[in-house]
């Protein structure tokens, strides 16, 4: 029966560090702020926002929301990004997803400047993540580090299985693990259509699932003393699941993550700690 891995007491952990930097800075006259803009209403955001402003709050960094209308133009949304990178006041930048259709979602997060960018979204944090010299690492792909870190377990020449390659997760942590010199596959729509990923899911030692599906992995795919990662969050009439199917795969794995309590927790954690470290590195280049 696996050990749960649960994201709270790291998120913890990592709060009561990032607040320790907060009151550090606060004492050289500089104070962290976050900025996260949100064009017009999405339920499902509403809660992570929430969830922002809250943590802000507990740990002493300035939280503002801009929430701009749902018909902003592109150009509208581009002179917003840019007053706010050129604010001096101004930490951290989050462009809340997802934007309305007519806005480009990548061409918007490709303005913010690469060091407010505290989500990892842009084209230069990503490349350097990619030279495996990270600056701002997408947050649930961090979050998923920490899990596996905290496991104990060496992860030198292990083999992982990343189902799901997004920009957010499937990817930055394949890059992450490679880092870590994981040997690492990454599964994707193409490779369910072909019918293979039971059998590539059954080599994974390290198994980190995020696709946004149900049940995708069964659980008598994930091997024997695997550790496995499950960022997958879906509504299943009054229940909140996973990708994975707990219950069975609870039985083989060594590790496995909650869903809700594994990922989640760490997510916006790891926001705020980007944050502060953006307000570290600007009081360094000035």
């Amino acid at each position: 029966m696996a050990k749960l891995l649960e994201g709270k007491p790291i998120a913890e952990k990592i709060k009561e560090e990032t607040r320790i930097k907060v009151e550090e800075l606060k004492k050289e006259g500089v104070v962290p702020k976050l900025v996260a803009i949100q064009v017009g209403e999405n339920q499902a955001s509403a809660v992570y926002l929430k969830s922002q402003q809250k943590i802000c709050a507990s740990l002493g960094v300035e939280y503002q929301l801009r929430n701009l209308p749902e018909n902003i133009s592109q150009a509208d949304l581009a002179g917003e990004i840019g007053r706010l990178n050129q604010d001096s006041s101004v930490s951290g930048i989050i462009l809340q997803m997802p934007l309305p259709a007519h806005i480009e979602s990548r061409s918007a997060q490709a303005l913010i400047a690469p060091q407010k960018d505290v989500e990892g979204v842009t084209p230069t944090n990503l490349g350097l993540l990619v030279l495996a010299k990270p600056r701002f690492v997408p947050c649930t792909a961090a979050g998923v580090m920490e899990l596996l870190r905290a496991t104990g377990e060496r992860l030198y020449g292990k083999e992982a299985v990343v189902v799901g390659h997004s920009e957010i997760v499937g990817k930055p942590v394949a890059l992450l693990l490679l880092s870590e010199f994981v040997t690492t596959t990454v599964c994707h729509i193409a490779t369910g259509q072909r019918g293979t990923l039971p059998e590539f899911v059954k080599k994974g030692e390290l198994l980190v699932v995020a696709v946004g599906k149900a049940g995708l992995i069964k659980g008598e795919w994930v091997k024997e003393g695997a550790i496995v990662i499950d960022v997958g969050i879906n509504r299943v009439g009054d229940r909140i699941v996973g990708d994975v199917e707990f219950e069975e795969a609870e039985k083989r794995a060594a590790w496995i993550t909650p869903v809700p309590g594994g990922v989640g927790p760490l997510t916006v954690a790891i926001l705020v700690k980007n944050t502060v470290l953006a307000a570290q590195l600007s009081k360094h280049s000035s």
